[in-house]
């Protein structure tokens, strides 16, 4: 096929978080699969295809050097680049679409792409926690796509995310990170129980927790985080006798002596830090802290946050097992505390 040609089939997603050098990647091994290049084919010089694309050159010369270390494309000294196989055995084709992205999202991300290595075309995207993008996004997918793996968190709108979802394959279909009610059929699953794992958590440390009088949860009412949060929460501060309080804003909260905060956001669990250190109340002592989802910085700050959180690189590595396994089955991660010097 003339090299022209083939830049009709190179394409790169605006919308798609994918890096733009792996979506050219992707496409490339995407197209020697529906046959449209074939072995000696040239492909478009890097000039060509940055200009077709309106791309930087060198996005363009990454991707054509990541197709040449994977054997797919090589070089001919003043002649370019050719195609080198059209062989792949089993290629998985990935639709994955976050909420958000953040600390600990990356951490699932990067440890799935890597369980599922480098031949897989994954194509990623992000809703942030929109309903209306989440509906477009799956709305305009391609059929293609061996697997479907979705994190289901929303502000708003999730009644509905289940009769979107329950439009997808459910052999092809893999929730992430949370369980939604109303989706049917059998597929597979990694999550957390999140009333479970507060609640389990909590009562881990209860002998740190009896130095402090009240359990203060600072949960926003728009958070895209689950009510069963603050279920877990309440059902352990009744059991064990705690006083508590279930905070919207914590910008308004006078900080009390001999409360421990628990933060699920991360911009609140500055603000706190911000609104204690004015106090003077020293952190670990007189005020406790406990943050949700473990990431390397909280190791660090104040001499260590503790930390609630699912194992995300775990999680990661789960969903990628179940791909390859081509299994419905549904994994829960339990949560873990890290003591640390904040409580």
């Amino acid at each position: 096929m003339n090299k022209l040609d083939l830049i009709d089939f190179i394409q790169v997603d605006p919308y798609s978080i994918t890096s733009k050098y792996l979506q050219i990647v992707q496409s490339v091994i995407r197209e020697i699969q529906k046959g449209h290049f074939t072995i000696g084919d040239p492909m478009p010089s890097i000039n060509e295809l940055s200009i077709e694309l309106d791309i930087a050159r060198d996005t363009v010369e990454k991707g054509y050097k990541h197709l040449k270390n994977l054997g797919i494309i090589h070089a001919v000294p003043r002649r370019g680049y050719f195609i080198k196989t059209d062989q792949f055995t089993d290629t998985l084709k990935v639709f994955l679409l976050f909420n958000k992205l953040s600390a600990h999202k990356k951490t699932i991300y990067d440890s799935f792409v890597q369980s599922l290595g480098e031949h897989t075309v994954i194509d990623f995207y992000i809703y942030n926690n929109d309903f209306a993008l989440f509906r477009k996004l799956l709305s305009a997918r391609r059929d293609d796509y061996t697997n479907y793996v979705i994190i289901p968190h929303f502000m708003e709108g999730s009644d509905h995310a289940s009769e979107i979802i329950n439009t997808l394959p459910k052999e092809k279909l893999l929730l992430l990170d949370k369980m939604l009610p109303g989706v049917s059929g059998e597929y597979a699953a990694v999550y957390e129980d999140f009333e479970h794992d507060i609640y389990h958590a909590l009562r881990e440390a209860l002998d740190p927790l009896s130095k402090y009088d009240s359990l203060i949860i600072i949960f926003p009412k728009d958070s895209y985080y689950p009510p069963e949060i603050v279920k877990g929460f309440t059902d352990f501060c009744q059991e064990y006798a705690f006083n508590f309080k279930i905070l919207n804003n914590v910008v308004e909260e006078t900080i009390q002596e001999g409360s421990v905060y628990i933060v699920v956001m991360e911009d609140d669990l500055v603000k706190l830090i911000e609104k204690i250190m004015a106090t003077g109340f020293q952190i670990g002592k007189q005020v406790g802290i406990i943050s949700y989802n473990e990431t390397p910085i909280k190791k660090i700050i104040l001499n260590g946050i503790t930390t609630i959180s699912t194992d995300f690189y775990q999680m990661g590595i789960s969903a990628a097992e179940l791909i390859k396994e081509k299994s419905r089955r549904h994994i829960r991660l339990p949560f873990k505390l890290t003591l640390r010097s904040s409580l």
